[in-house]
């Protein structure tokens, strides 16, 4: 008996700590209460073992919701696409701009020396300039492979944008149109450039041709006359 009262002291010192709801337990007296001390005992366990569930927001886990959270996942996928092709392609319109402007270069210096070459000098110097046209023709299909890209990403960019719309995600979609004019405007500005370079080619070469027309003799076989083949002066 003494070993149990000891006992039910512990209990009552450990809940008393736990529960403070059941110190009065302990003011009632144990003696001859030992039914509703058990009782009470089974109380706390039980009360102990009901889970506690954090109520969820139910409207965070509605269809809407998750297609506006998936929509938003989509036009941040189509932006990093749209952003390195737009890199890319910048990159290629640089440098056939450059390819450009040295025929360009080429082109003035071949002019200029006419009538003060001989042949062999002659056909060494267009040997050069169709070297350069070779490369800028490399540069030219490398940047229009990467322009049919770039145009695929603006397309699911933009079809993004308005999927975002639609579903209500508006942040998304404004941010998405933003960042599609903004790549947009930075192409069109190296587009400008290649655009002016091809003039200053068409230039260049009309020139050299009306320099040519009466150094027939001193010109290599196909350099006259061969402006039909030139894409670039069709293009112009």
């Amino acid at each position: 008996m003494a070993a149990g009262g000891r006992w039910l002291r512990s209990c009552c010192s450990v809940f008393r700590r736990s529960f403070p709801v059941l110190a009065s337990v302990r003011q009632r007296g144990l003696a001859g209460r030992s039914g509703q001390w058990h009782q009470a005992v089974g109380l706390g366990v039980a009360l102990c073992a009901v889970p506690i569930v954090e109520q969820q927001n139910s409207g965070s886990l509605s269809n809407d919701a998750l297609i506006r959270r998936a929509v938003s996942l989509v036009t941040d996928s189509t932006a990093t696409l749209l952003s390195q092709t737009t890199y890319a392609l910048i990159e290629a319109l640089t440098e056939y701009t450059k390819a450009v402007y040295t025929l360009v270069s080429l082109y003035k210096q071949y002019s200029n020396l006419l009538g003060k070459m001989n042949s062999e000098e002659v056909d060494a110097v267009w040997q050069v300039v169709i070297g350069a046209r070779v490369d800028m023709t490399t540069k030219q299909q490398e940047y229009l492979r990467l322009e049919s890209s770039w145009m695929t990403a603006l397309r699911l960019s933009e079809m993004a944008a308005e999927a975002a719309y639609q579903s209500g995600a508006d942040q998304a979609s404004v941010t998405a149109r933003s960042h599609i004019q903004v790549l947009k405007s930075q192409v069109q500005e190296v587009r400008l450039l290649s655009q002016k370079a091809e003039t200053k080619l068409a230039e260049a070469q009309t020139d050299e041709l009306i320099k040519a027309g009466g150094e027939d003799s001193s010109l290599p076989q196909g350099v006259l006359g061969n402006t039909d083949d030139d894409p670039y002066l069709r293009e112009d």
